[in-house]
């Protein structure tokens, strides 16, 4: 019977989607973070719930042969990734696995065998949003480490470009110099929130948007220093009072520029504002929307619905190969930004509507849209029913899911293969190197085809 504070020796023998490792004791599974496959390890029990415990490596008795040497100083502290320690082959054979698992276990789909695409490991966020502290009396930026809101400084992040941790750096020094607080989550007092940054990836464009709980006029002298440092492309005050986790609030106040940046990906062009979604790493986004281009195999006569459109990334990529497109957003911004970006690259098919994925699906069946394509690109937590009972009832040929989140990719897809579709094809893209996240594409066509 395993108790808290035991320490065991563990035979590691998986991971989990969420980058610890598995192993066995006393019939009973142990989850240690930063171990790898085939690790044998002395481990401390934290934590002994009902059918699993928790345990942290005290020492490592036989390294696995997937195990490298780790390249970043605060690996382990910071929450950022979660699989630093091991080799890329075996990061990428754990991603394929947890994705293959989840559709076996969790959806009873068996798909053809699914493969991964790798991409690069260093430098490929073009975004990154620095939490604010004060440590030692003077603030600094860096990430939440893990299942905490303890803020770990960064001086250097390998995921990031290095001008990013350059802006941040030099933000918290003015900050200081303008002695301008940090924002306390806790008690709710203080000014900067966040140091929120953006790049585009082909055209170097930068965005500064600082994240405060109000407005004060000592941020026009910061984001003047910034400047002559720096000279972003735009600069941007985000005023968010609330007390939550959400970073960005509704107003926007542009300080230079134009309050976004332009970005090329699969050709066209896209203005990116604070608020809208864009996929992180552009040279994976464009591998996966080949994917989904692929498994639509458009002939130039179709319909295609994008549900969780965001600023139209995706559908505007093969809007080329359609008749119409018609793309679905709750986010008013975002749907601002697709249609800008429609008469941008010139796209006169594309029809971009704001509004619950579910309740506007319905709307196009009640005005006779018949979508031949469905493409749902939903958040972590997947597709809710009415989405889902949406889709059916259009009952296009094909739907193409893309998940960040394998477990709920796998759920939804089980439930529209319950009415009427069949998995055909799978695959899975590796969009976040080094952290513990992966990206599925599933092709559905209806079971009578």
């Amino acid at each position: 019977m395993l108790n808290t504070n035991d320490i065991i020796t563990l035979k590691i023998e998986s991971i989990t989607n969420e980058g610890s490792g598995i192993g066995r004791a006393d019939g009973m599974a142990v989850f240690v973070p930063y171990t790898a496959i085939g690790d044998l390890v002395s481990v401390k029990i934290t934590k002994v719930l009902k059918s699993y415990a928790l345990g942290e490596i005290q020492s490592i008795l036989e390294p696995s042969a997937d195990r490298i040497n780790c390249d970043c100083e605060v690996y382990g502290r910071c929450g950022g990734c979660e699989l630093r320690h091991i080799s890329y082959e075996a990061e990428l054979e754990s991603k394929r696995t947890f994705v293959k698992d989840a559709f076996e276990r969790i959806g009873k789909l068996k798909l053809p065998e699914i493969n991964i695409q790798g991409g690069d490991l260093n430098a490929y966020r073009n975004k990154v949003q620095f939490k604010v502290a004060h440590s030692d009396g003077r603030m600094v930026a860096g990430f939440y480490s893990k299942r905490s809101h303890r803020v770990v400084p960064l001086k250097k992040c390998a995921l990031l470009p290095d001008i990013f941790t350059q802006i941040a750096s030099f933000v918290t020094q003015c900050a200081d110099k303008l002695k301008i607080s940090a924002y306390d989550e806790k008690t709710g007092k203080g000014l900067l929130r966040h140091i929120y940054l953006r790049r585009g990836y082909r055209t170097n464009e930068i965005m500064v948007c600082l994240v405060s709980s109000r407005y004060d006029k000592r941020y026009k002298d910061l984001f003047d220093e910034l400047s002559k440092k720096f000279s972003p492309s735009t600069c941007v005050l985000n005023i968010n009072p609330d007390r939550t986790s959400v970073v960005l609030g509704k107003e926007n106040i542009v300080f230079s520029g134009k309050g976004y940046i332009k970005d090329v990906m699969c050709k066209n062009s896209f203005f990116i504002s604070p608020h809208s979604f864009y996929q992180i790493n552009t040279a994976q986004a464009e591998k996966l929307y080949g994917i989904i281009k692929e498994y639509a195999d458009l002939q130039g006569g179709e319909t295609l619905l994008d549900l969780y459109g965001g600023i139209g990334t995706i559908g505007l990529s093969v809007s080329g190969k359609v008749k119409k497109l018609i793309g679905v957003e709750i986010i008013p911004e975002a749907v601002k930004n697709a249609r800008i970006n429609a008469e941008l690259n010139q796209i006169k098919n594309a029809e971009f509507i704001c509004g619950d994925a579910g309740e506007i699906a319905n709307k196009l069946i009640e005005r006779g849209e018949t979508p031949d394509i469905i493409i749902a690109d939903p958040a972590r937590k997947g597709c809710d029913k009415c989405s889902l009972d949406a889709m059916l009832t259009m009952s296009p040929k094909k739907i193409i899911m893309v998940s960040c989140n394998p477990s709920t990719a796998a759920r939804d897809v089980r439930y529209l293969c319950d009415n009427g579709y069949k998995a055909v094809r799978g695959q899975a893209v590796d969009m976040f190197p080094r952290t513990a996240n992966v990206e599925t594409v599933v092709l559905m066509s209806q079971a009578k085809d």
